[in-house]
């Protein structure tokens, strides 16, 4: 398995002849748009910096003489299977781009979907946009044994660094990833981060892993770069 890191929250998971990415980041956004092909999206919160399914389609799907594949996408809570890859979305909050326009609205915050992926014999967990450390009983029952958590960091909307760096710790996973640092959060929001786990970091420009390469992991930091 590869994975690499395409900024916000949009991380890109190769592995064997399949393609899956978490929150790509669509044309409407402020950030770069994602230009690759997935066979499988998941969107973790209705939003521009997240919901750009259409990004990542192989080739165009709208060409009728030589059309394209469009992924396989999922966009909210539920249990799924597809090419042997099991997924598991559970129900969240968040408040990520919340305004004053949204203050009438009740509850004022958003649908988030956290995501269990097992794949390879590997868990991975992406929390998307959550804003609440307090999980569902539902998840936290069923998300357990994580290899890679991906969390988000960047305040605005999304968790603190500190209420990040508490839930990660809480869910012992084997690696942490840090999100919603790299184009979208607040500018600190990674040394903020980083200086709370205090027990140092790796950056990588992307991340081969196999199961083995998880033996003596415990809540590993790895800081992917776009």
């Amino acid at each position: 398995m590869v994975i690499t890191h395409h900024g916000g929250q949009c991380f890109k998971i190769t592995f064997g002849d399949l393609t899956l990415v978490f929150d790509p980041i669509s044309k409407k956004s402020a950030m770069p748009a994602v230009r690759f092909g997935a066979d499988i999206a998941l969107v973790s919160r209705d939003h521009p910096d997240m919901n750009g399914v259409e990004e990542v389609a192989y080739g165009d799907p709208s060409n009728k003489l030589r059309p394209g594949k469009k992924p396989f996408a999922i966009t909210g809570p539920g249990e799924y299977e597809r090419a042997g890859v099991v997924i598991q979305g559970f129900l969240s909050k968040s408040n990520y781009g919340l305004t004053k326009d949204h203050l009438g609205v009740s509850p004022p915050s958003f649908v988030n979907t956290i995501y269990s992926v097992e794949l390879e014999d590997m868990t991975l967990v992406h929390l998307g946009a959550l804003s609440d450390a307090e999980l569902s009983k539902e998840a936290r029952e069923n998300i357990d044994e994580i290899d890679v958590l991906f969390v988000p960091i960047g305040d605005d909307g999304v968790l603190s660094p500190a209420k990040a760096h508490e839930l990660a710790v809480s869910l012992e996973p084997k690696i942490i990833i840090p999100m919603h640092w790299s184009g979208i959060g607040q500018s600190k929001a990674l040394e903020a981060f980083l200086k709370e786990a205090g027990n140092g970091s790796e950056k990588v420009d992307k991340l081969t892993l196999k199961k083995k390469d998880l033996i003596g992991r415990d809540g590993s930091i790895l800081v992917l770069t776009p």
